[in-house]
């Protein structure tokens, strides 16, 4: 893992071009998470799903929602140059999210080598879907290789 060392300025004007370079997805739908006990995760649990971890009770699993679930999220995706510095990415992000609009996010993470890398899915309450998607679009707009 690569830690820069730089100036809080620095930072955010490299994680700007950061997103502004990123290859962007906005997954459509609604997402939610579904618990499984520990012991007795069933066959079918991961089908289409996006994500699961345990903790030593249950299994957690991130896939489409479908009735009942008790909170969705809207979900997008950011896979990154290869070679590029990301270094505080998520941290920064999130951060801005919250300050612009008062949102938490969920962030999975996960390894493709052959496209640059890690990887970020990212979550928001469903309701939120246009606000953040407007928002991500204007810090992509603002980097400073996009002018």
């Amino acid at each position: 893992m690569h830690i820069s060392q730089e100036t809080p300025q620095q930072t955010d004007a490299r994680l700007r071009g950061v997103i502004a370079a990123a290859d962007l997805v906005w997954h459509p739908g609604a997402y939610a998470f579904y618990e499984f006990p520990k012991r007795a995760l069933p066959a079918d649990a991961l089908d289409g799903s996006l994500a699961a971890v345990c903790d030593e009770e249950v299994w957690s699993v991130l896939r489409p929602a479908v009735a009942p679930a008790a909170e969705t999220f809207a979900l997008f995706s950011f896979h990154f140059r290869d070679g590029e510095d990301n270094s505080g990415f998520v941290g920064w992000l999130a951060s801005e999210l919250k300050r612009r609009l008062g949102t938490g996010v969920l962030v999975v993470c996960g390894q493709n080598s052959r496209r640059g890398g890690i990887f970020d899915y990212w979550g928001v309450p469903e309701s939120m879907r246009a606000q953040v998607m407007a928002e991500v679009e204007q810090l992509r707009g603002e980097s400073p290789s996009r002018g």
